[in-house]
């Protein structure tokens, strides 16, 4: 045993420290676990997401695939409807652009305007892109329309995946 005694003033010290303690992390621990919950999460990038839409329907003629996924903000889960412009390519590769224009986010449409025949058209600011989504000099748009990844599924069905920068286009 000490010899040294412990003053009513270091007990209160030492106690009020402990529970102090105690009581922090007990409300530290909840914040940290929710802060680094999204990072612990195990994440399913890459996935292709089922449009519907068979192979024989697609040709070299851009057709409009609307397809609907699952999305998760933290607790809320909501449906998200896309859209695509699909076409096969002169090798028979499925080629499937992003409608968003890069000029300020408008949706672009196959042959808009009776004067552009097959050629996009966004509609805001009257941009222009070519079948292979290259910007049509001239034109608001400053850079070409994205492209979706694309495959089709063992049972025919095209499937569309993450959004990533046009291929086809030399920059």
């Amino acid at each position: 045993m000490s010899n040294q005694r412990v003053s009513r003033r270091q007990f209160l010290n030492y106690t009020l420290t402990g529970v102090g303690g105690f009581m922090a992390a007990g409300m530290l621990m909840p914040m940290v676990r929710f802060a680094i919950d999204p990072v612990l999460t195990a994440k399913a990038g890459g996935d292709f997401i089922s449009t519907g839409t068979s192979e024989d329907e697609l040709s070299e003629e851009p057709l409009r695939v609307d397809f609907t996924f699952e999305q998760v903000d933290a607790w809320y889960t909501s449906d998200v409807t896309q859209t695509a412009w699909v076409f096969l390519d002169g090798d028979g590769g499925i080629v499937a652009l992003n409608p968003t224009c890069k000029h300020l986010g408008c949706t672009v449409n196959w042959e808009g305007r009776e004067s552009d025949p097959n050629r996009f058209f966004c509609p805001c600011h009257n941009g222009l892109y070519e079948k292979s989504g290259e910007n049509v000099p001239g034109t608001p748009p400053t850079a070409p329309l994205d492209m979706f990844e694309a495959r089709i599924s063992d049972d025919g069905i095209l499937e569309l995946g993450q959004v990533v920068p046009n291929k086809i286009v030399e920059g």
